[in-house]
């Protein structure tokens, strides 16, 4: 989601806005058929895909991933960068920018020098590039998630109710049963409307009796 907004490619911007899944529209668009035709391995390889390109994925590393030939790789990249005009152009542009700079930032402004741009060493450079990308997309994420738990724990001052911890996009409460109804709406619409963005950020609440009844 924080790709879509930060390329503004309209086909990912489209897609989040119509609600659709995201792996099986990509697939759909790489390989030029109806969502209804994408099978379950298509959707498999374009997730691989989606998530490999916030990373700077290779061929090579897509081959590894898909157990597929390094030419097969290169062909699906190739076919969504055509489909994907927008995240082309944000990864040339951001990484270009990095290197004039030395530094990536978050939309929040939060920065990460990065040395290695101009570095004579490929794979150092290489890893720099990749992380040049990724930085604004990842921090990003991270400041989202802190704002929202500052906003949450703020909110419950004067309830029984405790945020407990982070687990990467998730935040895990403890509530008593009797709160439990106004604290799932006071948490997905704080983690929800934690930033305006192009696209709409959803959240999925899920209860239980511990953490992992709570899936």
């Amino acid at each position: 989601r924080l790709l879509a907004h930060m390329s503004q490619d309209p086909v990912l911007l489209d897609a989040f806005r119509r609600g659709e899944d995201i792996h099986t529209r990509t697939a759909a668009e790489v390989m030029g058929v109806p969502p209804m035709l994408v099978t379950k391995e298509a959707r498999n390889n374009a997730k691989a895909v989606n998530f490999g390109i916030v990373y700077g994925i290779s061929s090579f590393g897509l081959a590894a991933n898909l157990g597929i030939s390094r030419k097969e790789a290169d062909t699906y990249i190739k076919a969504y960068f055509e489909r994907y005009a927008g995240v082309k152009r944000f990864i040339d542009e951001t990484i270009a920018k990095t290197r004039e700079t030395g530094i990536a930032r978050t939309l929040f402004g939060r920065e990460r020098p990065i040395p290695d741009m101009s570095s004579r060493n490929p794979a150092a450079r290489g890893f720099a590039e990749r992380t040049a990308v990724n930085s604004p997309i990842q921090g990003t994420a991270a400041d989202l998630i802190k704002v929202a738990m500052v906003r949450i724990d703020r909110a419950l001052m004067g309830s029984r109710a405790k945020l407990l911890l982070q687990v990467h996009d998730e935040l895990v409460l403890e509530v008593p049963p009797e709160e439990l109804d106004s604290v799932k709406v006071l948490v997905r619409s704080e983690m929800e409307n934690v930033c305006s963005l192009d696209i709409p950020l959803l959240v999925e609440v899920g209860t239980g009796a511990n953490w992992r009844d709570a899936k």
